[in-house]
């Protein structure tokens, strides 16, 4: 099985920006910690960061028929992006939406998310580890999906 992690704008600041917040680990340490995780569970990861809202819609277009399972972490995207949620629901390619933060314990303006509608299930809140357990997500859903 192959899953698609995509990461949003300001991602690749990880481990400087708000460490308060987002922690201390870097997006490469993240991807490091899903490969180790997906090899174990035997499946394929590529794993992307823009900062770009059309680069993530890009590449989820040319998901379908190439990765089994999206993980998104869409960032500040999540709360404004309707062609991140269009392009989600076009492709059919289940998808899982994540965050490092708990997003419905800050802001108010966090706690919409555009893309939640058209996404199998939400990860959030568990740092660094939210990936990590989006792998075992994908892996179970990749197993509905061919149940039937």
């Amino acid at each position: 099985m192959k899953i698609l992690f995509l990461n949003g704008p300001n991602l690749n600041l990880l481990g400087q920006r708000e460490p308060g917040v987002y922690g201390t680990a870097t997006l490469a340490d993240i991807e490091k910690n899903v490969r180790e995780r997906a090899r174990e569970l035997k499946a394929e990861v590529a794993f992307r960061q823009s900062n770009l809202e059309g680069e993530l819609v890009g590449w989820i277009q040319e998901a379908k028929g190439k990765f089994d399972v999206i993980v998104l972490n869409a960032a500040a995207y999540t709360h404004t992006s309707i062609a991140l949620r269009d392009a989600i629901a076009a492709v059919g390619v289940p998808t899982i939406e994540i965050h490092l933060s708990n997003v419905h314990a800050r802001e108010e303006f966090r706690h919409k998310s555009l893309i939640a509608p058209v996404c199998c299930g939400q990860i959030a809140g568990f740092g660094p580890k939210s990936y990590v357990l989006a792998v075992e997500a994908s892996v179970y859903v990749n197993g509905r999906k061919k149940q039937g």
